[in-house]
Protein backbone atom coordinates (compact mmCIF):
# COMPACT_ATOMS: atom_id res chain seq x y z
CA UNK A 1 0.00 0.00 0.00
CA UNK A 2 2.76 2.48 0.95
CA UNK A 3 4.64 1.61 -2.27
CA UNK A 4 1.51 2.53 -4.27
CA UNK A 5 1.22 5.87 -2.49
CA UNK A 6 4.92 6.51 -3.03
CA UNK A 7 4.58 5.69 -6.73
CA UNK A 8 1.56 8.00 -7.12
CA UNK A 9 3.36 10.85 -5.34
CA UNK A 10 6.46 10.35 -7.49
CA UNK A 11 4.37 10.36 -10.69
CA UNK A 12 2.50 13.52 -9.63
CA UNK A 13 5.75 15.24 -8.67
CA UNK A 14 7.34 14.14 -11.95
CA UNK A 15 4.45 15.61 -13.94
CA UNK A 16 4.59 18.81 -11.88
CA UNK A 17 8.33 19.14 -12.51
CA UNK A 18 7.82 18.53 -16.26
CA UNK A 19 5.09 21.20 -16.44
CA UNK A 20 7.16 23.70 -14.47
CA UNK A 21 10.19 22.91 -16.65
CA UNK A 22 8.11 23.56 -19.77
CA UNK A 23 6.79 26.88 -18.48
CA UNK A 24 10.23 27.95 -17.28
CA UNK A 25 11.80 27.53 -20.70
CA UNK A 26 8.82 28.43 -22.88
CA UNK A 27 8.50 31.87 -21.30
CA UNK A 28 4.79 31.33 -20.56
CA UNK A 29 3.50 32.45 -17.17
CA UNK A 30 0.22 30.61 -16.70
CA UNK A 31 -1.96 30.97 -13.67
CA UNK A 32 -2.62 27.91 -11.60
CA UNK A 33 -6.35 27.66 -10.94
CA UNK A 34 -7.23 25.33 -8.11
CA UNK A 35 -9.76 25.40 -5.38
CA UNK A 36 -11.07 28.92 -4.96
CA UNK A 37 -8.13 31.11 -5.93
CA UNK A 38 -5.93 31.73 -8.92
CA UNK A 39 -2.20 31.77 -8.24
CA UNK A 40 0.58 32.80 -10.62
CA UNK A 41 2.83 29.86 -11.48
CA UNK A 42 5.85 31.58 -9.95
CA UNK A 43 4.02 31.77 -6.60
CA UNK A 44 3.56 28.01 -6.33
CA UNK A 45 6.31 26.80 -4.00
CA UNK A 46 7.06 23.44 -2.44
CA UNK A 47 9.43 22.84 0.48
CA UNK A 48 10.60 19.68 2.15
CA UNK A 49 12.44 18.57 5.26
CA UNK A 50 14.46 15.47 6.07
CA UNK A 51 12.48 13.28 8.47
CA UNK A 52 15.63 11.46 9.64
CA UNK A 53 17.17 14.76 10.75
CA UNK A 54 14.03 15.74 12.65
CA UNK A 55 13.96 12.34 14.35
CA UNK A 56 17.58 12.64 15.42
CA UNK A 57 17.50 16.32 16.45
CA UNK A 58 13.94 17.15 17.68
CA UNK A 59 14.15 16.77 21.47
CA UNK A 60 10.47 15.92 21.95
CA UNK A 61 10.72 13.15 19.35
CA UNK A 62 13.80 11.78 21.11
CA UNK A 63 11.92 11.80 24.46
CA UNK A 64 8.97 9.96 22.92
CA UNK A 65 11.27 7.46 21.20
CA UNK A 66 13.19 6.81 24.43
CA UNK A 67 9.91 6.39 26.33
CA UNK A 68 8.66 3.84 23.79
CA UNK A 69 11.96 1.94 23.88
CA UNK A 70 11.98 1.92 27.70
CA UNK A 71 8.42 0.54 27.77
CA UNK A 72 9.35 -2.13 25.19
CA UNK A 73 12.38 -3.14 27.28
CA UNK A 74 10.25 -3.33 30.45
CA UNK A 75 7.72 -5.54 28.64
CA UNK A 76 10.50 -7.78 27.29
CA UNK A 77 11.99 -8.16 30.78
CA UNK A 78 8.61 -9.13 32.22
CA UNK A 79 7.97 -11.65 29.45
CA UNK A 80 11.47 -13.09 29.80
CA UNK A 81 10.87 -13.67 33.52
CA UNK A 82 7.70 -15.59 32.70
CA UNK A 83 9.61 -17.64 30.11
CA UNK A 84 12.33 -18.45 32.63
CA UNK A 85 9.75 -19.68 35.18
CA UNK A 86 8.08 -21.79 32.48
CA UNK A 87 11.43 -23.22 31.33
CA UNK A 88 12.46 -24.08 34.90
CA UNK A 89 9.17 -25.90 35.56
CA UNK A 90 9.40 -27.70 32.22
CA UNK A 91 12.97 -28.83 32.91
CA UNK A 92 11.96 -29.94 36.42
CA UNK A 93 9.17 -32.06 34.92
CA UNK A 94 11.62 -33.58 32.39
CA UNK A 95 14.11 -34.35 35.13
CA UNK A 96 11.74 -35.70 37.78
CA UNK A 97 8.86 -36.96 35.62
CA UNK A 98 9.82 -40.61 35.87
CA UNK A 99 9.73 -40.58 39.67
CA UNK A 100 6.29 -38.88 39.76
CA UNK A 101 2.89 -40.50 39.68
CA UNK A 102 0.80 -40.24 36.54
CA UNK A 103 -1.57 -37.84 38.32
CA UNK A 104 1.36 -35.59 39.33
CA UNK A 105 2.71 -35.58 35.75
CA UNK A 106 -0.76 -34.71 34.39
CA UNK A 107 -1.13 -31.93 36.95
CA UNK A 108 2.30 -30.48 36.00
CA UNK A 109 1.48 -30.71 32.28
CA UNK A 110 -1.80 -28.87 32.84
CA UNK A 111 0.06 -26.25 34.88
CA UNK A 112 2.56 -25.80 32.03
CA UNK A 113 -0.25 -25.53 29.46
CA UNK A 114 -1.95 -22.90 31.60
CA UNK A 115 1.33 -21.00 32.02
CA UNK A 116 1.86 -21.09 28.25
CA UNK A 117 -1.69 -19.83 27.64
CA UNK A 118 -1.23 -17.05 30.21
CA UNK A 119 2.10 -16.08 28.64
CA UNK A 120 0.65 -15.84 25.13
CA UNK A 121 -2.34 -13.86 26.37
CA UNK A 122 -0.11 -11.44 28.30
CA UNK A 123 2.26 -11.08 25.33
CA UNK A 124 -0.67 -10.26 23.01
CA UNK A 125 -2.11 -7.76 25.50
CA UNK A 126 1.28 -6.07 25.97
CA UNK A 127 1.85 -5.89 22.19
CA UNK A 128 -1.58 -4.32 21.65
CA UNK A 129 -1.06 -1.78 24.44
CA UNK A 130 2.41 -0.99 23.14
CA UNK A 131 1.14 -0.50 19.60
CA UNK A 132 -1.70 1.79 20.77
CA UNK A 133 0.58 3.84 23.03
CA UNK A 134 3.27 4.16 20.35
CA UNK A 135 0.71 5.23 17.75
CA UNK A 136 -0.73 7.91 20.06
CA UNK A 137 2.68 9.27 20.99
CA UNK A 138 3.90 9.34 17.39
CA UNK A 139 0.66 11.00 16.26
CA UNK A 140 1.28 13.66 18.92
CA UNK A 141 4.81 14.22 17.54
CA UNK A 142 3.37 14.55 14.02
CA UNK A 143 0.73 17.01 15.28
CA UNK A 144 3.42 19.16 16.91
CA UNK A 145 5.37 19.21 13.63
CA UNK A 146 2.23 19.94 11.58
CA UNK A 147 1.09 22.72 13.94
CA UNK A 148 4.55 24.29 13.88
CA UNK A 149 4.71 24.11 10.07
CA UNK A 150 1.30 25.80 9.74
CA UNK A 151 2.59 28.70 11.89
CA UNK A 152 6.02 28.72 10.20
CA UNK A 153 4.41 28.80 6.76
CA UNK A 154 2.43 31.97 7.43
CA UNK A 155 5.57 33.95 6.64
CA UNK A 156 7.00 31.54 4.03
CA UNK A 157 4.00 30.93 1.76
CA UNK A 158 4.69 27.38 0.61
CA UNK A 159 1.85 25.54 -1.11
CA UNK A 160 3.08 22.18 0.19
CA UNK A 161 5.65 21.06 2.74
CA UNK A 162 6.75 17.44 2.41
CA UNK A 163 8.69 15.21 4.76
CA UNK A 164 11.34 13.10 3.04
CA UNK A 165 13.08 9.94 4.11
CA UNK A 166 14.72 7.14 2.14
CA UNK A 167 11.45 5.22 1.71
CA UNK A 168 8.80 7.82 0.93
CA UNK A 169 7.52 11.38 0.94
CA UNK A 170 4.81 12.38 3.42
CA UNK A 171 2.67 15.50 3.29
CA UNK A 172 2.86 17.64 6.43
CA UNK A 173 1.29 20.86 5.20
CA UNK A 174 -0.92 21.79 2.27
CA UNK A 175 -2.42 25.10 1.21
CA UNK A 176 -6.11 24.43 0.60
CA UNK A 177 -6.02 26.90 -2.30
CA UNK A 178 -4.54 24.02 -4.31
CA UNK A 179 -7.18 21.49 -3.26
CA UNK A 180 -8.83 20.15 -6.39
CA UNK A 181 -10.83 17.41 -4.63
CA UNK A 182 -14.25 18.86 -5.55
CA UNK A 183 -13.27 19.20 -9.23
CA UNK A 184 -11.77 15.71 -9.23
CA UNK A 185 -14.86 14.09 -7.68
CA UNK A 186 -17.17 16.00 -10.01
CA UNK A 187 -15.13 15.00 -13.08
CA UNK A 188 -14.84 11.37 -12.02
CA UNK A 189 -18.59 11.17 -11.35
CA UNK A 190 -19.36 12.74 -14.73
CA UNK A 191 -16.99 10.28 -16.42
CA UNK A 192 -18.55 7.35 -14.54
CA UNK A 193 -22.07 8.54 -15.39
CA UNK A 194 -21.14 8.90 -19.08
CA UNK A 195 -19.85 5.31 -19.21
CA UNK A 196 -23.02 3.78 -17.72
Amino acid sequence: FMKNINTVINVVLGIAVAVLFYFQFSGAKPAVVAGSKSVAAGDFRIAYFEIDSVESQFNYYKEVSNSIQAKAQKNNNELNQLKEVFTAKYQELQKNGQSMTEAEVNARQQELQQMDKTFKSKEQMMNNEMQDESMKKLQDVKKKITDYLAEYNKAKGYAFILGNNSDMLSMYYKDTAYDITADLVKGLNELYKAKK
